[in-house]
């Protein structure tokens, strides 16, 4: 399965703080919110250096990453 969530790669080092859906943009916080609350079954939030971050869930496939 083939995530629509892309990272912007818009913070430092290139981190994202705001990800796209369907062509909206979420700050980083609102979509793992989204996340957490189920919305995407096909991510999971992972915490980095004490701040939270959208990541696909681990599968076979390289090409569905959040960062492609």
């Amino acid at each position: 399965m083939q995530t629509r969530i892309r990272g912007n790669r818009d913070g430092l080092n290139r981190r994202n703080e705001s990800y796209n859906f369907k062509g909206r943009n979420y700050s980083r916080s609102k979509m793992v919110k989204r996340v957490e609350r189920g919305l995407h079954p096909e991510n999971m939030v992972v915490k980095i250096n004490n701040r939270k971050y959208v990541k696909d869930k681990p599968d076979s496939s390289k090409r569905d990453n959040v960062n492609r």
